[in-house]
């Protein structure tokens, strides 16, 4: 009989870190009910320590939803402490601890002498650590999970020792992270082995890996560890994550799933909400999918070519390994106008993955008319950009009110912006070469925005059809040293690139407590 591979989702803890992607507190729920609807497994929800806005996330997913929900936390009980007061309210709940075993990580992180003043002492500082944030977490839960930060580079002696201990003092789940997506299929594979080889009482927890891909190969290495003993797999919507990303949850599942026939493995995902969960990660962090994103990308079932074309037409299986159905891609698009009904629109979102209470509707109902009087046909991205707009409303610290703009061949772009933040408003102008460096100028000014910042990327695309289409743009900026991503859609590009501008700002002012922890993540108490 086939095995199950359980699906542990990281987007809303590793896949938010990825650089620009900023999640607020509504959307995060959203996703996180929508992980429910994909039937994943577990979910991990956050980092419940590193600041209030975590905290909360982490404590409404729980109350939220039925399915495993989990926090990190580094081997310190103030971090354990945080993780069971938000997971308190959960059904069901895992605390999920880690500490660097590399020797680079202990030369680097654990350098300081009060952690041992030799590699061999540090190393049974980082043991005894680990043990006892497992021994402390489990008078919480009986779910814990273990994880050895860098175990690709980690020496196989010494990760083996660590495992068997932590095994010993109670961990249930045992997460071997190539942190750095440094290892190959074949070496990581082999790790997993030797490990099942080497640790006695492996028997008594499940073995979990976490891949990052940095050489591109998170995916490979997900299920070269499958096919090596591992029975869970943390992975992310969209591969998004720190620097290069995470494994692909879409592509781990397909994989399992169309090659049924030389896996002898299967997850529990409802593959047919795959695009559904795609689009909401995409639209919510403001990070495009790649048109050739292998499951969910654009152009993962389009065909180009006359010979693909012609053998499609006689028999899809030519060129086709799984169907757009299978993974939630209709081919009959369901276009809404004015004169749809707000149950019709009601139904249209609940077959996006939105719930949206009979409270919330006459606000989307409104919006909705607003948008059907500008481009009279509204398809399924202009129902998730609907969304987009609500929790961007939600954030709670820059709106645009009113936007003017003066500009003509003969004229210098003039831009003018009402901005309101926090029941106060702020109105200025400014000149910029175009529009858009006009209106970006003039909301520095309006809201005095000390900090500095350099616009990094700028993006303009279509993301609905029909005339009147919404223009999406795209904006990273570098504040300070770190970057944010804001998106803005209108059927006006200079206002969707106002909006964008707003957005990643309202990212930056929410990430503000979150960056002073995260510098100093590495640190223990």
């Amino acid at each position: 009989m086939n095995e199950k591979v359980t699906i542990f989702d990281t987007t809303l803890r590793d896949g938010e870190q990825a650089p620009g992607a900023s999640l607020n507190v509504f959307e995060k729920v959203e996703i996180a009910k929508q992980m429910e609807r994909l039937n994943v497994d577990v979910i991990e929800a956050g980092f419940p320590v590193s600041s209030q806005a975590q905290f909360e996330a982490v404590q409404r997913i729980a109350d939220s939803v039925n399915m495993i929900v989990t926090g990190l936390a580094r081997t310190v009980d103030a971090d354990i402490d945080s993780c069971q007061r938000a997971l308190n309210g959960a059904d069901r709940f895992r605390i999920h601890t880690f500490i660097g075993t590399s020797d680079i990580h202990l030369k680097g992180k654990f350098g300081a002498d009060r952690y041992g003043k030799s590699l061999e002492k540090k190393r049974n500082t980082i043991l005894n650590m680990a043990c006892e944030a497992v021994q402390y977490s489990k008078t919480f839960t009986d779910d814990v999970e273990f994880s050895p930060e860098d175990a690709g580079r980690t020496d196989i002696g010494y990760l083996a020792e660590v495992v068997e201990a932590v095994i010993s003092a109670g961990a249930t789940t045992i997460n071997i992270p190539d942190t750095t997506g440094y290892t190959m299929p074949e070496e990581f594979g082999a790790k997993i082995a030797e490990l099942r080889k080497r640790v006695i009482n492996i028997d008594q927890a499940v073995i979990s890996v976490h891949c990052h891909n940095d050489l591109g190969l998170a995916v490979a290495n997900s299920l070269n560890a499958i096919a090596n003993g591992a029975r869970q797999v943390e992975c992310t919507i969209n591969g998004i994550g720190e620097r290069a990303g995470n494994a692909s949850m879409e592509e781990i599942v397909m994989a399992l799933d169309v090659r049924s026939n030389y896996w002898n493995y299967y997850t529990n995902i409802k593959t047919e909400e795959i695009y559904n969960t795609s689009r909401m990660v995409s639209g919510f962090t403001g990070m495009l999918v790649q048109p050739n994103k292998a499951i969910v990308g654009e152009n993962a079932f389009a065909h180009e070519s006359g010979i693909h074309q012609d053998g499609m037409l006689k028999n899809r299986d030519t060129y086709e390994i799984m169907t757009p159905e299978s993974v939630g891609i209709r081919n009959n698009k369901i276009v809404l106008g004015r004169h749809s009904g707000r149950h019709g629109l009601s139904v249209r979102f609940k077959a996006l993955g939105y719930e949206v209470t009979e409270d919330k509707m006459d606000y989307y109902y409104e919006r909705f008319l607003d948008l059907a009087d500008k481009k009279k046909e509204i398809y399924d991205e202009d129902l998730r950009i609907l969304m987009g707009d609500k929790a961007e409303s939600e954030q709670g610290f820059y709106t645009l009110d009113y936007l003017h703009v003066n500009l003509g061949t003969a004229t210098i772009a003039t831009a003018t912006v009402r901005i309101e933040s926090e029941g106060k408003t702020y109105e200025e102008s400014a000149t910029g070469d175009g529009p858009v460096d006009a209106c970006f100028r003039a909301i520095n000014r309006a809201i005095d925005f000390q900090s500095q910042t350099r616009l990094e990327h700028y993006q303009v695309r279509s993301v609905t059809a029909g005339k009147g289409a919404q223009g999406e743009v795209t904006v990273r900026l570098k504040i300070n040293g770190s970057a944010y991503t804001g998106k803005g859609v209108s059927t006006d590009t200079i206002k969707a690139s106002a909006k964008s501008y707003l957005q990643a700002l309202n990212h930056y002012e929410a990430m503000k407590d979150m960056n002073e922890v995260f510098e100093t993540i590495s640190e223990t108490v």
